[in-house]
């Protein structure tokens, strides 16, 4: 599974240097790729766009009262990342701690900018890496994920403020640990087997004729 997705990854690498380095528009390359991608791909309360111009071929569009990040300064240079920061009220203090000041971080020059754990919120939780850009949040005792969603942060029932309910919140009564990584609904972002690896083997041998 590592492996597929790290296909996965290489070829949407190659085809964004493929449509930067000709001028070829993201159809020009494979009509039926935006599909397939947004298929694979799970935004949490955002909605997926396919777009050639972003090195995973692809970019989360959060729904009214989303967001990827804590940090607003960041939000919209990380794509990739799914939406699950309600913009609501949240009790900290008796509930839970606060969340510390949204560290200032430099953008990496590798493959590590596309780490969900270097970015990514999880409350009062643990941020796991399953897979090239896949994480759950691994909650600690006494938290659960939002939505009872593994890629959510974790909170407590109380934290969550009455106005989060319009944003569809429902607070479940038990605590989420996360998973085991096998349950791909509850993944941030996830890539599935079969003939969509097919079809990123073509990209692939594609990509790499054109470069050549």
């Amino acid at each position: 599974m590592a492996s597929s997705t790290s296909l996965v990854f290489v070829a949407m690498v190659l085809v964004s240097l493929t449509t930067t380095a000709f001028g070829l528009e993201w159809d020009d390359i494979a009509p039926s790729i935006a599909e397939e991608i947004c298929k694979e791909v799970e935004c949490g309360k955002g909605n997926c766009k396919a777009d050639g111009s972003f090195p995973l071929g692809f970019t989360c569009e959060c729904d009214a009262g989303w967001k990827r990040t804590r940090d607003q300064d960041l939000e919209d240079d990380l794509h990739f990342l799914p939406c699950v920061i309600p913009n609501c009220t949240l009790n900290y203090g008796s509930c839970q701690p606060a969340p510390p000041p949204v560290p200032e971080k430099e953008i990496p020059r590798n493959l590590s900018a596309f780490d969900p754990c270097y970015w990514a919120y999880c409350g009062e939780g643990t941020c796991t890496k399953n897979r090239t850009h896949t994480h759950t949040c691994q909650c600690n005792p006494g938290f659960f994920n939002l939505l009872n969603v593994s890629a959510f942060p974790c909170y407590s029932e109380c934290t969550l403020g009455s106005d989060c309910s319009r944003l569809g919140i429902k607070v479940a009564n038990s605590t989420s640990g996360g998973d085991d990584g096998n349950n791909n609904n509850n993944q941030a972002t996830s890539y599935l087997p079969g003939k969509f690896q097919w079809l990123i083997i073509s990209m692939v041998s594609f990509g790499l004729v054109l470069w050549k």
